[in-house]
């Protein structure tokens, strides 16, 4: 079996299992509070996809000083509170990333 097909053979199985919870499940099966709990969800797991990307460097070590990433984050952090746009955060910390890195 080639590599390619092992992954599209893999990409297939977890889209699949993923697509019949989200297909089978209704809404209706959850009362109120579950649903409440579980509204919970995405905001307790991006920071866990954000942060490593943010404080670790290519080695695995945390890296504070001379971080542009951080500062970056930080813009975002603050044009995301006062404009509450998710397209604005976005652009203003890749366009905040790379005026960093690029520019200065």
């Amino acid at each position: 079996m080639s590599n390619w097909t092992l992954i599209i053979y893999c990409g297939l199985i977890t889209y699949f299992t993923r697509f019949t919870m989200i297909a089978l499940i209704k809404k209706e099966m959850f009362n109120a509070r579950i649903r409440e709990i579980l509204s919970f969800v995405p905001s307790a797991i991006f920071p866990a996809i954000i942060f490593p990307a943010i404080f670790i460097n290519d080695v695995g070590l945390f890296q504070f000083d001379d971080n542009p990433k951080i500062i970056a984050a930080i813009i975002a952090v603050v044009i995301g509170i006062f404009s509450r746009s998710i397209i604005a955060t976005i652009f203003s910390g890749l366009a905040s990333y790379w005026f960093l890195i690029f520019v200065i």
